[in-house]
C-alpha cells in the first residue's frame, strides 16, 4: 500500500493528529520532540504501511533517525490508538561519544578574544554557569539572585529547575553589561529573545577567532564547564546537580574526558 492507499480516512488522520498533540502538551514534551513525533506520525498515518514496513524505509537512515521514528510509532500507538506496541525492533544502543572539552586557556582566549561585550557575556554565561543553548536565550534578569549569588534556571530540560552558584567574572560581566529588573536578558536589536542561530554563530565565530581547530558548539562549553569542575576536584553528584542531569549515568562520562586522573598515570612511567 503507498500514499494513494492510506490506511486511515482523511477524517481518522485529523482527529489522530490532534489527539497527538493534546498527549504531548500533557506531558509538557519540548517543541522540538513534539514536532519529530506529529511529523512522523503523519507520514505514516499517510503511507498505508503496517509499522514495519514504514521503518523499514528508514533502514538505509541513521541509528539515532531509526530510534526517532520506533518511538514516535510507539508513542502514537499507547497513548493515541491506546494499542499495545507490538513491533519490536533489535535497536542498537547508541554508540558512547565522548564529548569535545576545551582547556581552560582556550576558554579564556574566546571570551577575551570577543570586544562585543554582549557576545562576551554568552560565552561567559554558557561556560561559567554551564548553560545549554536554550537556557541562556530564555534566562531572564530576575532568574539572577546577586545577593545570594546563584542563578535560577527555570526553563531547563524537562522542566526541571535548578539553582547554579553566580560565578564571581559573571557578577562583574552582568553589572558591567546593565542590569535590569525584568525581561530577557539576551535581546535583538527589534528587543526580541535571541534565536539560536545567533548564539550558535557567536560560540563559532569567538573560536575561530582563537584559533581553535576542535568543533566548538555552545554545548562544548558546558562540556568544559562540568570537565574543568572535575578535574579541579569537585564531587560529581554536586556537578550532576549543576547540569541538572536527572541520572548521574549522564553526568559520569565526563570521567571518560577529565585529565587529572589521566596526568597521574603518565606520571607513573
Amino acid at each position: 500500500m503507498g500514499d494513494d492507499n492510506p490506511k486511515f480516512s482523511a477524517q481518522e488522520r485529523y482527529q489522530f493528529i490532534g489527539k497527538l498533540i493534546e498527549e504531548i502538551k500533557l506531558r509538557r514534551y519540548s517543541y522540538q520532540t513534539g514536532k519529530s513525533y506529529i511529523s512522523v506520525v503523519k507520514d505514516y498515518l499517510k503511507s498505508g504501511k503496517t509499522p514495519r514496513e514504514f521503518l523499514l524505509t528508514y533502514s538505509n537512515k541513521s541509528k539515532s533517525t531509526m530510534r526517532s521514528v520506533y518511538f514516535s510509532l510507539k508513542f502514537f500507538y499507547e497513548n493515541v490508538l491506546n494499542e499495545k506496541f507490538e513491533e519490536k525492533l533489535p535497536l542498537a544502543r547508541k554508540a558512547m561519544k565522548l564529548p569535545i572539552v576545551l582547556s581552560k586557556e582556550e576558554v579564556s582566549k574566546m571570551i577575551e578574544i570577543t570586544n562585543n561585550i554582549k557576545h562576551k557575556l554568552v560565552l561567559m554565561l554558557l561556560y561559567y554557569a554551564g548553560l545549554r543553548l536554550d537556557e541562556a536565550r530564555n534566562l531572564k534578569w530576575h532568574d539572577i539572585d546577586f545577593d545570594r549569588e546563584i542563578i535560577h534556571i527555570k526553563t531547563a530540560k524537562g522542566d526541571k529547575e535548578r539553582v547554579v552558584f553566580l560565578h564571581k567574572k559573571l557578577i562583574e560581566m552582568l553589572k558591567f553589561y546593565g542590569t535590569k529588573k525584568d525581561g530577557f536578558i539576551f535581546t535583538s536589536q527589534k528587543d526580541e529573545k535571541y534565536n539560536k542561530r545567533t548564539i550558535q554563530q557567536i560560540v563559532k565565530s569567538a573560536s575561530k577567532k582563537a584559533g581553535i581547530k576542535k568543533k566548538v558548539t555552545p554545548h562544548t562549553l558546558r562540556h568544559s564547564f562540568a570537565t574543568h569542575l572535575l578535574e579541579s576536584g569537585a564531587d560529581i553528584r554536586y556537578i550532576q546537580q549543576l547540569l541538572g542531569h536527572k541520572d548521574l549515568k549522564t553526568t559520569q562520562i565526563y570521567t571518560h574526558v577529565a585529565n587529572k586522573d589521566i596526568k597521574k598515570l603518565a606520571d607513573l612511567l
